[in-house]
């Protein structure tokens, strides 16, 4: 598929984290690309030419500042880290889902959003039923493409110690040989694949307004 030769301009929020940050270094030596605006709390300690970083206060949030051709969101946060169930569904939902409409009412048609295998509104998972529930309030939106990614676990280096993730990455060495049929799209998915599949659908056409990509697409990338 050949993609639009005009560079864009990219905005990422939870540029932060494993997936984040690994997509902003992406990002920026992708000559598709000719901007990537990171929406944070702090400043990074990161330059590029091509980089912008933008203060971002999530809870009043600036609308003149989220403007470009594509919104990228990696933001997600565990129960532990979070504190709270109301502090992880702002952070996993409503932050994405705000900026997600100031992006729609500003003009940008595209929202490539990072959020889970099995996500469900209707799931009897807190976390599942809040991913879930952020894909339906962002489809609403009727942005021209918003793609959902759905990864498995998550593998590689976070930087923080996070005993669940670390004891499922064991678990994922032993079991993944033995994923097959059905099964392989539960198989531990590497960051660097993950966004390779997030730039790649941002420069693609799809036939919805809304796709979903699976773990096991992701793997097979």
């Amino acid at each position: 598929m050949e993609y639009s030769r005009i560079m864009k301009h990219a905005i990422i929020i939870g540029a932060t984290g494993l997936v984040g940050s690994t997509l902003t270094q992406q990002l920026l030596q992708d000559d598709y690309f000719l901007k990537v605006t990171l929406l944070v709390r702090k400043p990074l300690s990161i330059t590029n030419p091509k980089l912008e970083q933008v203060i971002f206060d999530f809870e009043h949030p600036d609308t003149s500042k989220v403007k470009g051709d594509v919104l990228f969101c990696a933001m997600g946060t565990t129960l532990k880290k979070a504190g709270s169930k109301k502090a992880q569904y702002l952070i996993d939902c409503e932050y994405p889902y705000q900026v997600g409409q100031i992006a729609h009412s500003n003009g940008i048609e595209n929202y490539i959003l990072v959020s889970s295998i099995g996500a469900d509104a209707n799931s009897s998972s807190y976390y599942l039923r809040t991913k879930g529930e952020l894909e339906q309030k962002l489809s609403a939106l009727e942005f021209a493409k918003l793609v959902c990614v759905r990864p498995s676990l998550i593998l590689g280096n976070r930087g923080e110690f996070r005993f669940g993730e670390k004891l499922g990455v064991v678990l994922d060495s032993i079991l993944s040989p033995l994923m097959i049929g059905p099964l392989k799209k539960y198989r531990g998915v590497h960051v660097d694949k993950i966004v390779r599949m997030l730039i790649k659908a941002s420069k693609e056409s799809f036939p919805e307004r809304t796709t979903f990509i699976e773990s096991d697409a992701i793997y097979a990338l």
